[in-house]
Formats: structure tokens, sequence, C-alpha cells
């Protein structure tokens, strides 16, 4: 019997209005939404705790022979074993036979012996260059789901086992990061919010002084500013299961700074709110304490990812490499473009009026990562990116692996993931995907060292 050539009707045909509003709730009001949000803070915290000990709090975990001299130290396991043996003074691991594990500070703690006792012409220790501040990354872009904040956790993570000494600033009010480390924030007053209200405040401090003496109504200063005046950025700053990454960690909350910088900028036009983050991380000689400093900002270009990128000494934008996410980083430019450049020459007008030199905003060093790359599907897409974004894009595509997925379940970086949970190989390529991202990330850093390094020394030969 010939077929009819039918198939079965697609499944939005034939829709019954009396049936589709029976099966509707009566409508929502706003209570709703906190009992939505009750569930899922609930849901969150079980989640979260998968990648916890069972007394609820995050340890990270010890690291093989193998990882220490593949990864960490570049050394062989034999001569590692001979000089644990020769040296008893150093950490000699945990484990039977030539299976030892490490924890990360003694790793850190090898990494100091073999500085100073190894091989000369064996890198052992990552180069920091002396009397220069920390260079700060932000991680940013307007829009969601491009891997901001993995990247930027994993690139944290990277440099911590390198050696470096890290501090994250999460910025965005979801507080996906602060969950990743372990934090815990319980309102905006141990977020980044105090440090801008701080700032501001000490403006309004420096005004009022002004108005005093011409005997103009001084600025109010509240109770909020008044005790934004006591908080140092040192006060927020929590450590974290890892021994080389401390956190100022978000919350929900921190989103009022959006709000509220705005209405403190109406009162105060001169407080340039986009240096409120620098000058709490300079002022306070925070950038001195660690090597690299890591925002991960909203994804909106609101104050508070303004402030991240003003205070920014390398941008790092990550994108997926579909055309909507070309398309929208491309605005994301623009944007930045048009915010920046208005500030500017807002400044530079008062500035030539006054007789002041021209303010102008620089970063070291802008780099676009494709993240999530699926090398069989769009590869010929990213090599159009590739092309129009040109010395902007990074040369590695951050591919997306099990290990990457299974990790993200677990609420874990993929370093924090034990290898013996997977394939070795799985492991080796899961690695590989952040490995390469923070080397050539390091490589940019370490250039920028260099460079600030050399001008340092010609303004220095300058002087004599």
């Amino acid at each position: 019997m010939a077929s009819s050539g039918k198939g079965p009707i697609p499944p939005y045909f034939h829709i019954d209005p009396e049936k589709a509003a029976g099966k509707l709730s009566d409508p929502i009001d706003t209570a709703r939404f906190a009992k939505a949000a009750a569930f899922v803070a609930k849901g969150r915290d079980d989640l979260a705790k998968r990648g916890y000990s069972p007394d609820g709090k995050k340890r990270l975990r010890k690291f093989s022979t193998w990882e220490v001299c593949r990864y960490l130290l570049s050394v062989a396991p034999a001569h590692l074993r001979r000089v644990l043996k020769a040296n008893p003074d150093l950490p000699q691991g945990q484990g039977e036979g030539n299976s030892k594990w490490f924890t990360l500070e003694e790793v850190l703690a090898l990494r100091d012996f073999f500085a100073e006792e190894g091989a000369v012409n064996r890198e052992y220790r990552s180069w920091r260059p002396e009397g220069l501040p920390a260079k700060t990354i932000a991680v940013a872009n307007f829009k969601g789901g491009v891997g901001k904040t993995s990247t930027a956790a994993h690139l944290a993570m990277s440099a911590a086992l390198d050696g470096y000494r890290v501090l994250v600033v999460d910025l965005d009010s979801q507080g996906s990061m602060t969950s990743i480390l372990g934090g815990t924030v319980s309102d905006e007053w141990e977020t980044a919010f105090p440090l801008l209200a701080k700032d501001y405040a000490q403006h309004v401090v420096a005004e009022n002084t002004v108005r005093a003496a011409s005997g103009a109504a001084p600025l109010p200063l509240d109770e909020t500013l008044t005790e934004a005046l006591t908080v140092s950025p040192r006060n927020l700053i929590q450590s974290t299961h890892w021994p080389n990454i401390d956190l100022i960690g978000a919350q929900l909350n921190l989103y009022w700074a959006e709000f509220q910088v705005p209405v403190w900028r109406m009162q105060l036009k001169s407080w340039p709110l986009w240096d409120a983050l620098t000058n709490a991380l300079e002022k306070e000689k925070i950038t001195d304490d660690y090597d690299i400093i890591i925002l991960d900002t909203p994804p909106a270009l609101g104050y508070l990812t303004i402030n991240a990128l003003a205070a920014a000494d390398i941008l790092l934008v990550p994108l997926g490499a579909s055309f909507l996410e070309f398309d929208s980083t491309g605005r994301f430019f623009d944007m930045l473009y048009s915010t920046f450049a208005s500030i500017e020459d807002g400044e530079n007008r008062v500035r030539r009026r006054d007789g002041l030199p021209e303010m102008k905003f620089e970063w070291d060093a802008v780099r676009a990562l494709i993240t999530r790359f699926d090398a069989g599907q769009q590869t010929d897409l990213a090599n159009v990116i590739q092309a129009y974004f040109g010395d902007f894009m990074t040369t590695y595509r951050q591919e997306v692996t099990a290990m990457v997925g299974q990790a993200g379940v677990q609420v874990n970086g993929i370093y924090e993931a034990d290898y013996r949970e997977f394939n070795r190989d799985t492991y080796v390529r899961g690695r590989e995907t952040f490995d390469r991202t923070w080397a050539e990330i390091k490589e940019v850093v370490l250039g920028t060292w260099w460079r600030d390094l050399q001008m340092q020394n010609a303004e220095a030969g300058e002087e004599e």
C-alpha cells in the first residue's frame, strides 16, 4: 500500500486554549519570586557542597609525584626522590613507596628549595620583577554564557599552581566565582561595595573642606558613607582553600552599587567614579601584596565593570565561536570606546581649562579568547573571527572537554579534580585546555612586566 507521505503533525498544532488554561497556575505575584529564590538558595547550597569535604568546608586536594614533576616542577621523578631522601627536612609527601602525594603548600616549599639549590638553567619559580606592582586582569564581556567566570577562575588557579600570589575580586552579584572558591559573604559590606562608597566619601570630605572655607553648605555624609570611611580592602579579603589565592567575594546586594553610584555622581559631579576600585587597590598597597589580581565582572557594562576595566592592566574578553557572540563582542568593544572616550573628553575639557595635563585610559594588552570551542563544527567561523580581531585574539582556542563539564557539575575547577577519576589521557587533554590559555596570558603578563621594568630603569637612568 502506498504511503501517504504524512508523518506525525508538529507538536504546536491543535493546542486547545481551554486545556492550556487549565494547566496554568494562578497569576504570579512578587512573593512567588521570593519563594523560588529560597528554593534555589537551598539547592545552590546543596549542589555547592558536592565540591566540599564531609564537614562542609572546601579543601584543595593533594598532588601526586607524577603531577608535581610533570606540571609543577621541572624535575624528573627519580631526581625528586633522590633530593627528598638527601634532605629529610623538606616536605616528604604522604603515601607508600614511590607514590607520594603533596599539598600545594608543600609544592611551593619545594619550588623555593629548587630555586635556591637546583640547576641554574631550570625555571623552578615563575619570574616576577621586584619593585613593580601586581598585574591586574579584568575578564569581561557583556554577553552572558561565554565562559567568563570559568575562565577567570581557572586563570587564578593556573597562576596559583605556577607559584604566584593571586587575589580574585568577584564583582558579579550572582557570586558564581565566590561559590567556586568557597567564599562566604553575608551582605554587601563584605563585597567591593564599601570600597566604592569609601572613595566617594573621601571625595565628599575633601569637597566639604573647600565648601566650609567658602561658606557654602556641605554635602551630606550619611551613615553609610561614614561607615565606609572605616573600611579597608584588607577587611574584605578572605582566604580560600587555595593557599595562595585570596578573595573579595560577592553576593546579591552588591548589585545595589549600580543604583547608588549614579546617585553619588549626581551629588558630586567632580567625583571620578571609575577610579574607585583602582584607588582602593593602590592606596592600600594591595597591588604590592599580590602578583596577579583577577577581576571577574558582571555580564553588563555597568559601573562595577567600568571600575574593573579602569583598574585593569590587561583585558581578557571571552567569547564563543558563533555569529551572535562575535557580533555581541564587537558591540562590547564599541561600547568600551564610547564609554571611555566620553570620560576622556569630559575630563580633559576641564583639565585644559585648568591648565592640567590631560588624562588617557590605556591597557597593557587586550586579548579576546574563544571558549567552548568545537573544532569539528566551529573552525571556519573561528578562523573568520581570528581574521577580524587580529592581534586582539589569543592563538589558542579553549576546547570543550568531558573533564571540564564534569568539574563544572561538581563546582570545582579542573585543577581541583583528582585525575584518578578519569582516564589519564582525558585528564591530560582537560588540563591542556586551561594550561595553554594560562601560557598565553602568562606570556602577556611577563612581557608587560618586562616592558615596565625597562621603562623604570630608563627613567632611573635619566634622573641620574
